[in-house]
């Protein structure tokens, strides 16, 4: 379970890096082609530019969500389990809460002064590769907190069989 949810953060931050590139790629076009001030015309850059990183942020999902789902069913007494269930299904919607504070928090921080925000009306303008390094540097956090977690920690995996949870 945990294994899987290691390489799933893994790619999770891969994916951002990805997201990264392509915003870059897509704001040079825009500029190369004069249409940073014509925020309606269509930047001409091919769509399959997106296909990597969502690859990559499906093979996320698959790792993290399925080992979450399995770490949260697995590891609680027969009893709890639909509690369990409600706990993993609740980190999406805390994850949600907290990714519309993160995005208000950062248009309010990056906008004013006359500038615009990372997340401008024009897109042309805006910079979600910036918003997308700090997905990045946010997930590779997580990450490095995992795996310190994981190597030093004592995961109930790894408990004997004695310290079951099972009690009659």
């Amino acid at each position: 379970m945990l294994q899987r949810i290691g390489p799933g953060m893994l790619l999770s931050v891969t994916s951002m890096l990805a997201a990264v590139l392509v915003e870059k790629r897509r704001l040079k076009s825009a500029q190369e082609y004069g249409l940073v001030d014509k925020p309606n015309v269509t930047v001409p850059m091919s769509v399959w530019w997106l296909v990597p990183q969502y690859v990559l942020f499906g093979l996320f999902e698959v790792f993290t969500v399925v080992g979450l789902q399995r770490l949260f069913y697995d590891h609680l007494p027969k009893e709890l389990r639909s509690v369990g269930l409600a706990l993993y299904l609740s980190i999406f919607d805390v994850g949600c809460f907290l990714s519309s504070f993160l995005i208000s928090a950062v248009k309010k921080m990056t906008g004013g002064d006359g500038r615009d925000s990372w997340f401008a009306d024009n897109l042309n303008r805006a910079h979600l590769d910036y918003f997308y390094w700090l997905l990045a540097a946010l997930n590779a956090i997580g990450l490095a907190l995992f795996l310190c977690s994981f190597i030093h920690g004592e995961p109930p995996y790894r408990l004997n069989s004695s310290a079951s949870c099972n009690h009659p």
